[in-house]
């Protein structure tokens, strides 16, 4: 085999794995708390919060990204320096296949390189993956403390109740509902069901956590 089919087919067999992969989708590692789940008087013991920012806040909740509760807290005069004191007790966590470049650089004290590391690796599938690939530029340490602040989606069909407990905040009987109600099939359904228990407030802020597929 000559050197050049030799690489073709290492690069394909690398492809492959990673398509072939077990996608164990979860929320990132424990730590960082959930700004669209954390109660009312837990926010406004933030830094920089009281209690007329943090009732505001949770009117207008759930923030699709931290870029927008981000604006929001700006609006209220906190400073960016404020917010970002914030950010590292609570934060919005960041859809690991989807976030923006404005919403990566917004987790406090990342490296400027991950807006581009962090979409290179795209489509993400796991930890494992993370870990192996972050990890190459920044070290272990700092791989997990990145952890705090994403999430890979979990798939409503398969999910595990390990990894929907992953999420922040969640209701212990909602690991029946998800599975009660599969196959899932559409977000429409996802909020008539799930909204009969929570609300229409908690169901979007746990569809931001979920993905469907068969």
């Amino acid at each position: 085999m000559t050197l050049r089919r030799t690489v073709t087919f290492l690069a394909c067999a690398a492809m492959a794995a990673l398509f072939l992969a077990p996608v164990r989708a979860q929320v990132g590692a424990k730590g960082v708390q959930d700004l669209n789940g954390m109660p009312e008087s837990a926010l406004a013991a933030l830094p920089g919060m009281n209690a007329a920012i943090a009732k505001a806040f949770v009117d207008k909740r759930p923030f699709p990204t931290i870029v927008e509760a981000n604006a929001f807290l700006l609006e209220q005069k906190l400073t960016q320096e404020q917010a970002t004191a914030m950010y590292v007790t609570a934060f919005i966590p960041l859809n690991l296949n989807t976030c923006t470049i404005p919403e990566i650089l917004l987790v406090p004290k990342i490296a400027n390189r991950m807006r581009i590391e962090f979409p290179e690796y795209r489509p993400w599938r796991n930890f494992e993956q993370f870990d192996r690939e972050i990890g190459k530029y920044v070290g272990a340490d700092e791989t997990n403390r990145l952890k705090q602040y994403i999430f890979i989606p979990i798939n409503l069909n398969t999910g595990t109740d390990e990894q929907f407990l992953t999420i922040p905040n969640m209701a212990a009987r909602m690991l029946i509902e998800f599975k009660e109600y599969r196959p899932w099939r559409s977000k429409e359904q996802f909020d008539r069901e799930i909204g009969k228990y929570v609300g229409q407030k908690e169901t979007d802020r746990l569809w931001r956590y979920m993905t469907i597929q068969p």
